[in-house]
């Protein structure tokens, strides 16, 4: 496994003016050590053991935070998912456009798979076992649909399709990607992203319009890199 890509590499980083406690710092470098040999040695040679070890800590103190492995790799899907999320929505803070907006959150999310194909297989895995992180993100995505109804540019009848459409599309197509089966990676993007706009209702020359327009780059401050995953999220239909 590479290294964790940008916006990842900071998760779990502490946010401005926080001061975790003992306990919680302890977890968090935990889950640090658990990147550090999931890297090296791969989910299946991950043990408690080893994670004790790379954290320079007794197994023991492992076990003060986590009951099993299985509590470890959720703990970690859940942060891992957190910190990408935050770290889009922060690109597009500045951005009014509820189809864009959209449009971002799947690019960024297809973008994981095309420059690190390990770590995205690695979180689609991790969230197919615990799809509570799966759901951290539908808060975010719900609200940035219903914008783009109330500004007319989406033509939804069930909310709950709509979303299970883009992701249930937006994985299948991150797998692909990482599994090196697209031969040619934007176009394919564009292609795809163009299509599922168009089936939220936005006419064609609309959905290739937005899709047209740049990526944000990810903000570059330490704090955009500071995750809480007890952050609320937004309001639905903010």
């Amino acid at each position: 496994m590479p290294p964790l890509p940008e916006p990842l590499a900071r998760f779990l980083l502490p946010g401005e003016g926080e001061r975790p406690s003992k306990r919680e710092r302890t977890r968090r470098q935990l889950l640090h050590a658990t990147v550090e040999v999931i890297a090296s040695r791969g989910v299946a040679g991950t043990t408690i053991q080893e994670i004790a070890r790379v954290a320079g800590m007794a197994p023991g103190t492992v076990y003060n935070h986590f009951s099993t492995r299985e509590e470890i790799f959720e703990a970690l899907a859940l942060a891992l998912f957190t910190t990408l999320n935050e770290r889009v929505v922060q690109s597009y803070q500045h951005i009014e456009d509820g189809a864009q907006r959209m449009s971002i959150g799947m690019r960024r999310f297809l973008w994981l798979a095309e420059v690190s194909a390990p770590w995205a297989l690695l979180m689609i895995q991790l969230a197919m076992a615990h799809p509570q992180a799966i759901e951290l993100v539908k808060p975010y995505s719900l609200a940035d649909l219903r914008r783009a109804k109330a500004q007319g540019r989406f033509d939804v009848v069930d909310e709950e399709a709509a979303i299970d459409m883009v992701f249930g599309t937006c994985i299948r197509a991150q797998v692909r990607i990482a599994q090196g089966e697209v031969a040619d990676s934007p176009a394919f993007v564009n292609a795809l992203l163009q299509m599922v706009l168009r089936g939220l209702g936005m006419a064609a020359a609309d959905a290739a319009e937005v899709m047209a327009r740049p990526l944000p780059a990810f903000t570059t401050q330490a704090a955009a890199g500071a995750v809480s995953t007890r952050r609320k999220s937004p309001r639905a239909g903010s």
